[in-house]
């Protein structure tokens, strides 16, 4: 699969087959993310892969204090709710989605499942949570590394025939993710991303988000037409 290919055809993948993916895959994929531009060469970023006993707990506990209406608690900040054009974006995409999985918008149950679903990491095989080193929280720079060497992990996933969506609903309760991942009092969780094997008769994962033009996202400066 050439560049060009994995950047037009990568897809967020909401629904997985169960099949398990071999650990090496996983090393080689990670080893090509960490190529991703990094500030100043800090690489500040870690991953934690869970997959198995300890993803089911994971999940489990992520649902139950959901459920039961306990307060997120994301440990990267969320920053305010979207408005105007980025909220229109995001509805849009909610829309198309939900579209293709056949959910009304007065089907209360169904939308229910489908939250509950992000809960669960899409019920992906494997789940890789990203984080950085808390000595660097302070800085901007680093949460920008981490959205790079995500980008690269997930192409160079696509790249090899798995799927991935990256989430934040995966982690609303870190302290869930803390204790049966382990992760390490030195790090901060930025990020989950699923991942795994797609499951092609999963209606959603057949959906293609829409972009800006460049003619929308782009500003030309001394450029001679």
């Amino acid at each position: 699969m050439n560049f060009d290919d994995v950047i037009l055809n990568r897809r967020s993948i909401r629904g997985y087959k169960s099949d398990p993916v071999p650990k090496a895959l996983i090393e080689e994929i990670i080893a090509l993310a960490m190529r991703a531009p990094s500030s100043m060469n800090t690489q500040p970023w870690s991953f934690y892969i869970i997959t198995g006993e300890p993803l089911n707990r994971i999940r489990a506990g992520n649902t139950e204090r959901n459920i039961a209406g306990v307060p997120h608690s994301r440990e990267f900040r969320t920053g305010e709710p979207f408005t105007g054009k980025h909220r229109d974006r995001q509805v849009g995409v909610a829309k198309q989605l939900f579209s293709a999985m056949g959910i009304a918008r007065e089907d209360k149950d169904m939308r229910q499942d489908w939250v509950l679903r992000g809960f669960r990491q899409f019920d992906a095989p494997v789940c890789v949570i990203v984080t950085y080193d808390r000595e660097l929280a302070g800085s901007d720079d680093t949460p920008f590394d981490c959205g790079a060497v995500a980008t690269a992990l997930v192409n160079a996933a696509w790249s090899r025939g798995l799927g991935t969506v990256i989430n934040s609903q995966g982690i609303m309760q870190s302290p869930v993710v803390r204790e049966h991942a382990g992760i390490a009092d030195d790090q901060i969780i930025m990020k989950s991303i699923a991942l795994g094997w797609p499951d092609e008769t999963f209606p959603a994962n057949a959906v293609v988000s829409e972009r800006k033009s460049v003619e929308e996202a782009t500003v030309f400066v001394g450029f001679v037409d």
